[in-house]
This record gives structure tokens, sequence and C-alpha cells, in this order.
């Protein structure tokens, strides 16, 4: 199996898969290689990009929300979700008006809820090709079961929020950073090494027979779980100093040398 972070890491600056990438990725495929995308994304921002690698051809997955939904792309079927425990949402939006940056939400798959607005959030929509909906109180227009929250801001504010939120809540959510501007705040316990380890029991693969790229913070513990972790030459330091191989940039069909050098 190979996990892929996307946004990073899959795709280049432009947010497209290369040639070079898409080709390497059919021949391990064709090899019997099981393909999954992992991101932050949510399952409408990771189709797209599921379905031009072909995976409904050829038994992929999808770890969206950073593991908090499995998604067999074939079936569609959903076969893990992890929601949000109810009641912290007040604190949350408090703790988001008192530093100054934007809280978002998730309504099924197609939905994004904000009162607020800002590039970064602006970026997630286009991105993820979101519905917008803007309620004058998102307190009381959410009253079902999210997969995450998302703070985003200046990455400056970003990173001030992040102790904050720590202090105030890591002992019952977990809470990092995925990117420079986004704050993620998912299931006490839920993150991409935990959706991949729930998925690998599920196909019976040894988490030895795992290839696992990326570039992020959140991507992190996969890389640590599974038997190779690769970071990307554009990833942070912290997430190359967490990997056993550290390959070319998404600018420059990194997944493609992965996959030349370690399957094929």
């Amino acid at each position: 199996m190979i996990v892929l972070d996307l946004d990073g890491t899959l795709v280049n600056s432009e947010k497209k898969i290369s040639e070079k990438n898409k080709k390497a990725l059919q021949k391990a495929m064709q090899k019997g290689i099981k393909v999954v995308l992992a991101s932050g994304r949510p399952v409408k921002g990771i189709l797209p990009k599921a379905m031009e690698l072909e995976l409904h051809k050829n038994n992929g997955y999808i770890l969206a929300f950073n593991g908090g939904r499995i998604i067999n792309v074939t079936t569609r079927e959903c076969l893990f979700e992890a929601d949000l425990p109810e009641g912290h949402l007040k604190k949350v939006y408090e703790l988001s008006r008192k530093c100054d940056i934007g809280l978002v939400t998730y309504e099924g798959n197609n939905k994004l809820i904000t009162e607020d607005d800002n590039k970064y959030i602006q970026l997630e929509l286009k991105v993820n090709q979101l519905e917008r909906i803007t309620p004058p109180n998102i307190m009381e227009y959410v009253t079902f079961p999210v997969a995450k929250y998302l703070l985003a801001g200046e990455p400056e504010k970003v990173e001030k929020a992040e102790p904050i939120f720590k202090q105030a809540l890591s002992k019952e959510l977990n809470i990092f950073r995925s990117d420079p501007f986004f704050l993620e705040i998912l299931p006490l316990g839920v993150d991409k090494a935990y959706g991949l380890e729930r998925l690998i029991k599920i196909l019976g693969i040894s988490k030895q027979d795992v290839i696992a790229c990326g570039d992020g913070y959140n991507d992190i513990t996969m890389l640590q779980f599974a038997g190779l972790g690769v970071a990307m030459k554009n990833a942070t330091e912290q997430t190359k100093a967490a990997a056993d191989y550290i390959t070319l940039s998404n600018d420059e069909d990194g997944i493609a040398a992965v996959i030349e050098k370690f399957i094929l």
C-alpha cells in the first residue's frame, strides 16, 4: 500500500497531479499496490483526484478529514467515521473570536459552514468545491454531528492560537496545525495514523508493507506509523525529522521518484 497526502505532496503548486506521478501510480496499481489518498480535505475535495487516478477501478481508498472518514472509492461505502463530541463548539467559537481567526465546519460531504470570511476560508471553499452556508449564528445552526472544526487565518495568528486552544481543549480534542494558516480540531486520538491503522486492519495488510508520503505537520504520525515514512523535499522540518526517507519536492514529481525507487 502507498498512502499519499494531497496538498504539498501528490499535487503540485498548481494543485494538479503531474503526468509522471499519474503514470507511476498506475504502474504501481498494476502490480497490485493499493493506493490511498489521505488528506485533511473533506470527501468531496478528495474524490475528483481519486477518480482522476482511477482508484475506483483499482480498489483504492480515501482517508478524509485527517483520518476521520474512510471511504472505499469503488463502492463509495464509508467504512469508518468519527465525529466530534458535542458540547465544545461554544468554547471553540469563543476562542476563535479571542484569537481573531476564522472558524468553519462541515455539513455532510458538500457544505462548509461559517460566519467568517478570509482568503484562507476562500481557499478551503475553492480547493474542495464546497457550497458555503452562512448562518447568522453558527452555534445555533450546528445541531448535528460534525467531523472537524477548522480555524483559518494569518499564519502568525494561527501560530499564537495553537497553544491557547491546546491549553483549553487538548484533554478532550485533538488539535494540530495542518498548514501555517490552518488549525484543525478533531476527535481525541483521530489523525491520519489512526485512520490508516484501521484501514490496514480491515484489509489485512501489515504496516511494514505500507509507504506513507507527506509534507505537513498532520502527516507526521502517519509517516511514523508506516513501514516507510517519506517526507517531501518541501516538507516542514518537523515532518522531515519524522521520516525515514526524503524524496523530491511536490513540483519535482517526488511521488513518482518514491514509486520508482521502492516499488517498481
